[in-house]
């Protein structure tokens, strides 16, 4: 049986909120099978939790926040793409701040710090949603789809009008070492005329070189270039892994995204959980018994168990 996981032990880092300007400290702690991802504003009196889902969801401009009785966590994205890539099912997250800490605008910092606290086992299998028809939503020459596979996989078209930046297509089968290798290094991005129309309304005031690829006229200002090549669409696929873990579980689908955002990926998510028809819940079971298997998205040999 493919078993819920969560973390060994706890840990803790700080950094700025790349809109808010603010630092704050996480700690992610362990959590019983069935918990889910909660976030917890323990700067608040008294604290608040929010269950990372989808009907928590209250705002995708520039990022994804979720809130309930007026506290808020944003720019969750990144976090949630690590916690799913190292398959990490249950977790508390304290944060003494309404942002989640942009690091180096990459999810390699957030995987750092889950690789450090480890990983542990429950009793509980776990459950998949398994894509049985395919789901789609567009807006104008926007899309993103939602089809059936026997994988979690992300292709991404992304198209920018902007002369130094040319239009990327890339297509990922998550898997753990592939994703932390070739895709949780990538960075979040912005044009020069935007952060600074941003931060002249107030937000991005935490965003620096430090954090983000900014790119002007002439290309990236960056001094020490990309990452990658194509690191923005790599970003781009980093972040619709986070918001589509927003389901509450692993899915089982083939994602085709085309210029897709925060908003677009959060109106895939609840247009799939609305449409029940189109998916079901299921465990991952092995047909030896014998072994158990840690990271079954592209696992061949095992056999479906309704759950």
């Amino acid at each position: 049986m493919a078993l819920q996981q969560t973390l060994r032990n706890k840990v803790t880092f700080s950094g700025i909120g790349v809109h808010s300007g603010r630092e704050t400290t996480v700690t992610l702690r362990p959590a019983d099978a069935g918990t889910g991802i909660v976030f917890h504003r323990v700067d608040l009196a008294p604290p608040v939790s929010i269950e990372a889902t989808a009907v928590t969801v209250v705002n995708t401009r520039l990022s994804t926040t979720i809130g309930k009785n007026g506290a808020v966590v944003s720019t969750v994205e990144h976090l949630m793409a690590s916690l799913r890539c190292l398959g990490i099912d249950n977790a508390h997250i304290d944060i003494d701040g309404p942002e989640v800490p942009i690091m180096d605008g990459s999810a390699a910092p957030f995987i750092a710090a889950i690789r450090e606290a480890g990983v542990k086992a429950l009793s509980r299998p776990r459950k998949y949603l398994v894509v049985k028809k395919a789901v789609s939503v567009s807006d104008g020459d926007k899309k993103i789809t939602l089809i059936p596979s026997r994988f979690f996989k992300v292709s991404f078209d992304m198209r920018f009008n902007h002369p130094a930046v040319a239009n990327q297509f890339l297509s990922m089968t998550l898997s753990e070492e592939g994703f932390v290798a070739g895709f949780a290094p990538a960075r979040t991005f912005g044009f020069l005329a935007e952060v600074e129309m941003l931060k002249a309304n107030g937000l991005a005031r935490g965003g620096s070189l430090e954090n983000a690829i900014v790119i002007g006229d002439e290309g990236v200002l960056n001094p020490e270039g990309l990452r990658f090549a194509d690191e923005f669409v790599r970003h781009k696929i980093l972040d619709t892994v986070g918001d589509l873990s927003l389901t509450g579980y692993p899915i089982l689908g083939h994602v085709k995204a085309t210029k897709s955002g925060h908003d677009m990926n959060h109106r895939l998510v609840t247009a799939l959980l609305a449409r029940t028809d189109c998916w079901k819940l299921v465990e991952l079971v092995e047909r030896n018994d014998e072994q158990e298997v840690a990271m079954p998205l592209a696992v061949p040999d095992l056999a479906w168990s309704k759950g």
